[in-house]
Parts: structure tokens; C-alpha cells; sequence
């Protein structure tokens, strides 16, 4: 095999380890290396091939999460605050499996550094929507912007640990929720919702 097609196998297979362990990690976040190895179909053996360790695993689960957020975060222009933390919400789920991995390394004390400093424009973006929003008078005033922005990113991370990413309502209830956080009432956020069927579809 030519050298340039041996690279390709290569980042195909890494890239591949990355979306085992981000599955992996999703559903238990001390996943080991022999149940990441395993989801990627290769032997430990083939795994340590292409990173040295676990926790080098991670740091790329963390990096292509964190992109993936971030890229989603900047799209998001919505004149309205409330409909702008509505798709975010939306579209952050649409990552189902990404979000539940980002969510239980965010979890975990050991990563939780990397973690956010890896997530910090997705966290801007959130601070920005929420002090407009206030400002406008669409979002909650009762509470300090950078609070409610940490609220709703806790709410989100709760949601995300608690709902199956399979349901068909997923998507809904996690929406509602932020939107509830934000000082709407269940009423109002259904009401959104309605008005942009595109934040439920599937």
C-alpha cells in the first residue's frame, strides 16, 4: 500500500476510535479502553496504535465536541432572544450523541478544566443571547445574566443526562426546559415551538 493511501487508513481508523469512544463515553463516561476498542472493532492492541492512552482519547472526544458546539453556537442569529436559546437548544441536541458525551466529561472533575475552557465560545454566545434578551425584556430580569447563563447551561447538562437521546420527544422537552429556565412558561415556549416547527423535527 502506498504511503498516502496508508495515512488515509489512518486518520480514518483515528477518526473512527473518536466516534467509538464519543458513543462509548455517552452512555457511561468511565468507559475503558477495552470497551472503546471494542465499539471501534479493533484490539486494544490496534488502538494504542493511534493514541498513547485513555485520557488522550478523551482530549479528542473533548476537541471534536467542542467544535462541533462551537461551530453550531455561531450559526445561531436569531433576533429573538427566546428563539435563539430555543435552536441553540434545538440544534445542540440534534448532536445527540456528541452532547451526551460532552455532557458526562463535563461531569467528570478530572476534565472539567479542559472542558470548558474548550467550550468557552459555545458559553460566550450563551452570555451574549442572555444579556440581550434581558435587555429587551424577552428573558427573565430576576436574576444576574452571567447566573441565569450557568443555569441554563446546568439545565441543559441535566436534560441531557436524564433523557433518552432515542425518544421522540427528546429534542422537546430539552428545548422546553431551557426555555422555561430562560422565564418562559410552558405555555409560551409550546406557543414557540408551534410557530417553528424546525426546532422538533427530526
Amino acid at each position: 500500500m502506498s504511503t498516502p493511501a496508508r495515512r488515509r487508513d489512518a486518520v480514518e481508523n483515528r477518526a473512527g476510535i473518536v466516534d467509538a469512544a464519543t458513543a462509548a463515553i455517552g452512555h457511561d463516561p468511565h468507559a475503558s479502553i477495552a470497551a472503546i476498542a471494542a465499539r471501534a472493532g479493533l484490539s486494544r492492541r490496534a488502538l494504542y496504535g493511534h493514541f498513547d492512552d485513555r485520557n488522550a482519547i478523551v482530549r479528542e472526544v473533548i476537541a471534536a465536541g467542542a467544535a462541533r458546539f462551537n461551530a453550531i453556537a455561531d450559526r445561531i442569529d436569531d433576533a429573538d432572544s427566546r428563539l435563539a436559546l430555543a435552536r441553540l437548544a434545538s440544534e445542540l441536541w440534534r448532536e445527540a450523541a456528541h452532547v451526551q458525551a460532552a455532557a458526562a466529561l463535563a461531569l467528570d472533575d478530572a476534565h472539567l478544566p479542559e472542558t470548558s475552557a474548550a467550550l468557552a465560545p459555545l458559553r460566550r454566545r450563551i452570555d451574549a443571547i442572555v444579556r440581550r434578551g434581558q435587555d429587551s425584556g424577552e428573558l427573565r430580569t430576576d436574576l444576574p445574566a452571567p447566573t441565569l447563563s450557568r443555569l441554563l447551561e446546568e439545565t441543559g447538562r441535566m436534560v441531557i443526562a436524564r433523557v433518552d437521546a432515542e425518544s421522540a420527544t427528546a429534542r422537546s422537552i430539552a428545548v422546553t426546559a431551557v426555555l422555561g429556565i430562560a422565564g418562559l412558561s410552558w405555555t409560551e415556549a409550546r406557543d414557540l415551538m408551534d410557530q417553528h416547527p424546525d426546532l422538533e423535527a427530526q
